[in-house]
C-alpha cells in the first residue's frame, strides 16, 4: 500500500482530526481522576493517536505537562526541542543503529514541534500527556517571538512556524 492510501486509510479508520498545530489527532482516552495543578484541576492523563506526514509539520508550541511519545508505524518521526539557546533532535521510530527509539519523553515547558524527514512518508504514533492535556495548556509559536530567544536557530523556527 503506498502512503497516500495508508494515510487516508488511517484518517478515515483512527476517526481522525486536524491538530491545530499540525497533522491529525483523534482523543482516546481521557481519565475521570483528577489532579491539582497551577493551572487548576486536570484529568490525571490524556492519550492521543497522532499522525503526521512528510508534506506537513507539528509546529513549535509547548504544553505545561510531560509528553510521552510513543511509534507505531511508517517512518522515524524527528522531534525538534528548542531550549537554552541550542536546537535538540530526538528521532522516534523503529530501534536502530542511527539512535532512533520507540519512545520518547518531552518534558513540561519545553518548546517543540515534530518532522517527517523521509520524503512521501508519514508516521503514526501515540502522545500520553501527564497531568491530561487541556488546550488552556497549549501555547502555539510565532516565528518573530522565537527568533527573540533563538536567533541562531533561523532555520528550523522558518520550518515549524
Amino acid at each position: 500500500m503506498k502512503s497516500k492510501e495508508r494515510v487516508k486509510q488511517l484518517v478515515e479508520e483512527l476517526q481522525l482530526l486536524p491538530h491545530p498545530e499540525g497533522g491529525f489527532y483523534k482523543e482516546t482516552y481521557r481519565s475521570l481522576d483528577l489532579v491539582k495543578t497551577p493551572s487548576g484541576e486536570r484529568n490525571l492523563r490524556t492519550v492521543i493517536y497522532f499522525l503526521l506526514t512528510s508534506e506537513n509539520v507539528s509546529k513549535f508550541h509547548r504544553i505545561k505537562s510531560d509528553e510521552h511519545w510513543f511509534w507505531h508505524e511508517g517512518s522515524a518521526l524527528t522531534i525538534h526541542i528548542l531550549e537554552q539557546g541550542q536546537h535538540q533532535k530526538l528521532s522516534l521510530g523503529p530501534v536502530t543503529l542511527s539512535q532512533s527509539f520507540p519512545q520518547h519523553l518531552v518534558p513540561a515547558e519545553k518548546i517543540f514541534g515534530s518532522t517527517v524527514d523521509e520524503e512521501d512518508s508519514y508516521a503514526l504514533v501515540s502522545c500520553v500527556v501527564s497531568p491530561g492535556f487541556d488546550f488552556k495548556d497549549f501555547e502555539l509559536f510565532n516565528k518573530e517571538d522565537l527568533l527573540k530567544e533563538f536567533p541562531n536557530q533561523e532555520a528550523i523556527i522558518s520550518r515549524l512556524t
